[in-house]
């Protein structure tokens, strides 16, 4: 019996989880149950949030000609993937699974991968071609609503994660607290313009940042340093 076992912590439990390499399900204790039946609902709230933010971003930004709006936009669903990852972790006998866990894993590690790209050679873009950030009203409410849930929505699967023991849920998390950042960039490179209109390198240059830290996350996430 390990000494987090023996003083109640199901932490024990979740390293065994996390890292074990037999492939079979590992018992976990009611606690850790009902944190995984929560990481699967905020998966799928992620999820939809996502595609709807995708959705209506993609709408607004070519409607106005944002390339700022419709990156942002297309950025959604490479964030919607590690959603997708968890929330198949989290379904069924896959619960219980150390393969399943290392599987999504590697799904969201795939899913800052496919961020990262796109947001450099957006930001590229914009820097070589002196673009200016554009957006619409819609598109203003939509990313200062990203502001807010997408923070909100890391931090809580960031508890979940220590929790489960889980590097797919700590990924996840870390993809809804880099699409607040992303949203963060539009909104304030919008008031930086505004005030000073010299400084439109600042919203790419944040977006190089971002695509920098998504290439370390998914790093991470694909070796598993989050969780054991």
């Amino acid at each position: 019996m390990t000494e987090s076992r023996a003083i109640g912590d199901p932490a024990g439990l979740v390293a065994d989880a996390c890292c074990a390499g037999n492939g079979h399900a590992v018992a976990h204790d009611a606690r850790w149950q009902r944190s995984a039946r929560w990481a699967w609902r905020l998966a799928w709230v992620s999820m939809l949030a996502m595609l709807s933010e995708g959705v209506v971003g993609l709408w607004q930004g070519l409607s106005v000609g944002s390339i700022a709006l419709t990156g942002w936009a297309l950025g959604s669903l490479p964030e919607a993937l590690a959603s997708a990852m968890v929330a198949w972790r989290f379904s069924g006998t896959r619960t219980s699974s150390p393969t399943a866990e290392r599987r999504a894993e590697r799904g969201v590690a795939l899913s800052f991968w496919l961020t990262a790209p796109y947001i450099a050679a957006e930001s590229v873009h914009h820097l070589l071609d002196r673009e200016y950030a554009e957006t619409s009203v819609i598109g203003i409410v939509l990313t200062a609503a990203s502001l807010v849930l997408m923070p909100t929505l890391g931090h809580a699967k960031h508890v979940l994660a220590h929790r489960l023991g889980s590097a797919a849920t700590e990924g996840e998390g870390t993809q809804n607290y880099l699409c607040g950042a992303q949203a963060a960039a539009v909104l304030i490179g919008l008031a930086v313009l505004a005030f000073w209109p010299g400084c439109w390198w600042f919203d790419p240059a944040i977006g190089l940042g971002i695509a920098a830290v998504a290439v370390w996350q998914g790093v991470k996430t694909w070796r598993g340093e989050d969780c054991c």
